[in-house]
């Protein structure tokens, strides 16, 4: 099984999840956050994946990854914190009690 098949659960469970919170209030503030917490998590991925990568802590078979890389992180890498930054976010507002409108 290749990363990426074991990755696309997460990355489905993500998008319906953003989805289904999509008429919810501050939906734009909420990705906007989102985005910028994922732009953080995904240098971070950047920097101690190739880190780890290079000390030889861990490799990837080349036949279950899709061969792209950044730097010595194949691409699948960046696809978790790409989740946790939109799905944490998403669930929380999903399983929250809604906000009745004041008459």
């Amino acid at each position: 099984m290749t990363y990426l098949l074991v990755l696309a659960p997460f990355l489905a469970a993500t998008a319906v999840a953003v989805l289904l919170t999509a008429r919810r209030p501050a939906f734009s503030g909420r990705m906007a956050s989102s985005a910028t917490a994922a732009g953080i998590l995904i240098i971070l991925t950047a920097v101690f994946d190739n880190v780890m990568i290079a000390l030889g802590l861990f490799t990837y078979p080349e036949e279950l990854i899709s061969g792209v890389r950044i730097g010595l992180a194949p691409i699948e890498d960046f696809a978790y914190p790409l989740c946790a930054a939109f799905l944490v976010p998403a669930v929380f507002t999903l399983v929250a009690p809604r906000q009745e409108a004041e008459a």
